[in-house]
């Protein structure tokens, strides 16, 4: 689905694939980061909260690409919101292996804010367009 977007004060920016988002790129990149900060977790949290942590940091580009790829508004909507959903869950597991001191990182989860707020511009501006 090509998409004209534009976010709030900047000028439209013609979108030919999920690629061409920052926030699709900026969530590759903290996938990245999630799978480098989890290999140190204890081996007993392995089929546990590391599998939890990387499959819900994979789930927010993976879910941004595949609702790019839909025919509609509506179901590329649909899979931005899981998006929404991955990055709560995300977030949610990071404060408990903070809480198990797992790691300190405090930068990860700014990071995670970062793409939440980019992906509900997103959203707005597809909505925008109904």
């Amino acid at each position: 689905m090509s998409e004209k977007i534009k976010a709030k004060g900047e000028k439209e920016v013609k979108i030919k694939s999920h690629e061409d988002l920052n926030v699709w790129k900026d969530s590759i990149n903290l996938v990245t980061r999630i799978y480098k900060l989890t290999k140190d977790f204890p081996k007993t949290e392995l089929y546990g909260l590391t599998n939890q942590i990387r499959r819900s940091a994979v789930s927010i580009p993976s879910n941004i690409a595949e609702g790019s790829g839909r025919k509609s508004k509506k179901e590329y909507l649909q899979f931005l919101y899981v998006s929404l959903g991955s990055i709560a869950e995300l977030d949610t597991q990071l404060l408990i292996a903070s809480n198990l001191g797992y790691l300190t990182n405090e930068e990860i989860r700014a990071e995670l804010l970062t793409i939440k707020k980019m992906l509900i511009g997103l959203i707005h501006s597809l909505e925008r367009k109904e």
